[in-house]
């Protein structure tokens, strides 16, 4: 069956987007009290850092499991990209604080176990070589709220999602020294983050592209939509190189720089549907040309309605002989339970799940009365149903 085509490198993202650009204009009081974090600190049985075990993969090359009990792990969670108005987790962990720990507090409260953070570069790197000690602080922070809570962080790095936080001496650097500078990141970041057995894994950049044809590109990111750049360029030009080659070395380069610090948490990449390898666009990152570098597989989907064999058959060509995760998936083509049909299913292939949390409780979008509150709604019902079961 032929399969259908997307329009632009960021066409996945274009309904999330579109999504919470359309939220932002319908603000809600803020019902939160504090007393959040503590009942699920209680929920969990006060747990701390040594009550969490480090995940790894299974013997299977399939599963996860935790490295000291052996009990499987199946990541069941949340991206928590950005706010209900928008803001990026730096743009309000220093002066809201609270509200993140509200926010950990909620997401442990719907069931979830793991916390996808995205990182931005900007806020991370001084220099090409100097990283920024107040982040890696904050940073820092973040893990001992995750561990006292009893929440796992996918730690996405190397965001530009925001144009304006971007260095322009980032931008002006040539790709070897650019992918130089990502892996100082990684280095400051898996130096501060090794000894913690919060982090369940370290996803390289979110749905990274290399660049295809002839002409050279002029911007390392894609088109914006609503102010922020979720797909990002690792080269401006092939230079007659093949893509595949690109990516795997890319992949490598970054690895090596987070073995250094690191050797025991689990590596990924966060993958566009469109990666594998069929005729008409890809990212260039093959599944199975850079499978051999990682732990294990991402991949971005969102089911469209009345097509859910198309979800997976593009979700079986990500299975490479090691564990699958389905890094972001919501209901922005279909319904929530089209969505829940398509994590049943899913469960033949993948091995974990996370979807998006916003800021907002159940119960706060229970009370607004427009079309987009009542969709994440009925996302927030269908994931604390579905996690009653989802290791079953």
């Amino acid at each position: 069956m032929a399969k259908r085509k997307p329009k632009s490198p960021i066409e996945g993202r274009w309904n999330i987007v579109s999504m919470s650009q359309w939220m932002e204009q319908f603000p809600v009081a803020n019902l939160r009290s504090n007393l959040v974090l503590a009942v699920a600190t209680l929920m969990v049985g006060n747990a701390l850092a040594a009550d969490l075990e480090t995940v790894q993969v299974a013997d299977d090359n399939h599963a996860f499991v935790l490295a000291e009990s052996g009990r499987k792990f199946v990541p069941w969670g949340f991206n928590y990209d950005h706010n209900e108005t928008g803001r990026l987790i730096e743009d309000y962990w220093d002066d809201d604080w609270a509200k993140v720990e509200d926010d950990f507090g909620e997401m442990k409260q719907l069931g979830a176990n793991v916390v996808r953070i995205h990182l931005q570069f900007g806020k991370f790197m001084e220099t090409p070589d100097k990283p920024n000690k107040h982040s890696l602080d904050q940073l820092g922070r973040l893990i001992r709220l995750a561990e006292r809570v009893g929440l796992y962080l996918d730690l996405t790095g190397l965001g530009c999602y925001h144009k304006k936080d971007v260095p322009e001496w980032y931008d002006r650097l040539d790709e070897q020294k650019r992918w130089d500078a990502q892996a100082s990141f990684w280095e400051a970041v898996a130096a501060r983050c090794a000894n913690s057995p919060a982090i369940f894994c370290y996803d390289l950049m979110n749905e990274p592209v290399v660049a295809s044809g002839q002409k050279k590109r002029d911007d390392w990111l894609g088109p914006p939509f609503a102010g922020k750049h979720f797909v990002q360029f690792i080269t401006l030009e092939t230079k007659r190189r093949p893509r595949p080659d690109i990516a795997r070395q890319w992949t490598r380069h970054l690895v090596s720089a987070i073995r250094k610090h690191d050797r025991r948490h689990l590596i990924t990449v966060g993958l566009v549907p469109w990666s594998l390898d069929r005729p008409g666009l890809t990212s260039g990152f093959i599944p199975e040309k850079i499978a051999d570098d990682l732990d294990f597989i991402a991949v971005h989907i969102y089911p469209e309605k009345g097509k859910p064999g198309e979800a997976m058959e593009t979700l079986k060509g990500f299975s490479v002989k090691k564990p699958v995760v389905i890094e972001e998936m919501f209901p922005l083509k279909c319904s929530a339970e089209e969505l829940g049909g398509f994590i049943d299913r899913s469960k033949a292939v993948a091995s974990g799940w996370i979807g998006f949390y916003w800021g907002k409780t159940p119960e706060e979008y229970g009370k607004s009365k427009t079309v987009a509150d009542a969709i994440t709604l009925s996302w927030l019902e269908l994931f604390r149903e579905k996690g009653k079961t989802i290791g079953q």
